[in-house]
């Protein structure tokens, strides 16, 4: 009887010849079409959108980002070899395509290793390959300087997917954002490459800088004078006026330079329902009210407005905050969570004098108090309807 079955059972199907390779071929089968499979039991919700369908529309949403990083990166080496930055077509081409010989093989890293680890656990355990990788591996690259060095990257990224999802149960069960894990580690454990002013430009090997080229980023060099006091150009080879962080045109990380290219790919997640709008905005007024209170009382002269234009605030507002899985889940909570985010981002960066950029501290800190906020969101609204029944 169970050869039976085993003959009947198609060739990557449980119980055929290669069942073995089932969740790996499923995988790829459910990428590149829709499956027929239904609910055809319990209570189900019909809805037009699977998982899938709904990371796609975050990975389009970081598009934009992605995009103008590249193309910030060959502009970024063309300043520090001070060649012709008339951006005719051909020019802006040019450094597009120098950026996506950069960037790319990050991609080719983050997705090889993490897509790896991945197929390899579900092979093991005999389950279907989550798809919550796909948006992982499009931030990872985002997040780091278009330097760093791939092996840095490689261990890196196998320490968050295993050490940050696998061990907890995969995608769904993690209790802090991947991909800022990610970067984490690479802050904590290589630090001269994550850090600096001299890691945020990539140049070709064996090319002369010009004297006097600093790649530090507008954090760097607010940083650098009496803690978080002042935001000075001197021996910039940019404007570090609110225009060219807006626009994007400084180094930084690939994907959080462009203020714009950010705020394209937030409308595309508000718009869709698909990122929490509560989330982003309390994270701002978070960041303004710690700004303001920080200029009012002489800790910095640096408007507070540029605190969400500066570092990566605004892209781990839009999309590392809004994670549903790592975030809180009660909407009276997301107002709380958003809200601590944005003011210990700020916090940090006035008061840390080691650490200039306090977005990935703030957020991280926040996914492990998530649950708590909402278990104390929830305790309050049963309490209030228990009063409201005993006032009755």
């Amino acid at each position: 009887m169970e050869e039976n079955k085993k003959s009947k059972a198609g060739l990557f199907e449980r119980g055929g010849k290669l069942g073995f390779l089932h969740s790996t071929v499923d995988a790829f089968d459910t990428f590149l079409r829709v499956p027929a499979t239904v609910t055809t039991s319990g209570s189900h919700i019909r809805d037009a959108i699977d998982l899938k369908r709904l990371l796609i529309i975050v990975v389009f949403a970081i598009v934009p980002s992605a995009i103008f990083g590249m193309w910030n990166v060959g502009y970024q080496h063309d300043i520090a070899m001070k060649a012709n930055l008339e951006l005719d077509f051909a020019t802006i081409l040019s450094q597009f395509i120098f950026g996506a010989i950069k960037v790319i093989p990050l991609y080719i890293v983050s997705y090889g290793v993490g897509l790896g680890i991945e197929f390899a656990f579900a092979q093991v355990k005999n389950e279907e390959v989550s798809e919550g990788y796909l948006v992982t591996g499009m931030l990872i690259p985002l997040i780091v300087p278009a330097d760093i060095p791939l092996w840095m990257l490689a261990v890196a990224v196998a320490f968050s997917v295993i050490f940050g999802k696998e061990v907890f149960g995969g995608s769904g069960m993690n209790f802090i954002n991947p991909a800022l894990l990610t970067r984490a580690f690479l802050f904590f454990s290589y630090p001269s490459s994550m850090s600096g002013t001299d890691v945020w430009v990539t140049v070709d090997k064996g090319a002369k800088l010009v004297d006097g080229f600093t790649g530090a980023t507008p954090l760097a060099l607010a940083q650098g004078h009496e803690g978080f006091k002042h935001l000075s150009e001197a021996g910039a080879q940019y404007g570090t006026d609110i225009m060219s962080m807006i626009i994007g045109t400084i180094p930084g990380s690939v994907g959080e330079t462009s203020v714009i290219a950010i705020l394209i790919g937030a409308i595309i997640l508000i718009w869709t329902g698909v990122a929490s709008w509560k989330i982003m905005l309390s994270s701002v007024a978070g960041a303004l009210l710690i700004g303001y209170i920080g200029e009012a009382c002489g800790f910095t002269d640096i408007p507070a407005y540029y605190q969400l234009i500066m570092g990566g605030f605004a892209f781990g507002t839009v999309f590392m905050a809004t994670d549903p899985v790592t975030a809180a889940q009660t909407e009276c909570g997301k107002w709380i969570y958003g809200f601590l985010i944005g003011a210990l981002c700020v916090i940090v960066r006035l008061f840390n004098p080691g650490y200039a950029e306090g977005m990935m501290l703030a957020i991280i800190l926040m996914n492990c108090l998530a649950p708590l906020i909402d278990y104390y969101v929830i305790e309050a609204s049963i309490s209030r309807r228990i009063k409201r029944i005993k006032a009755s």
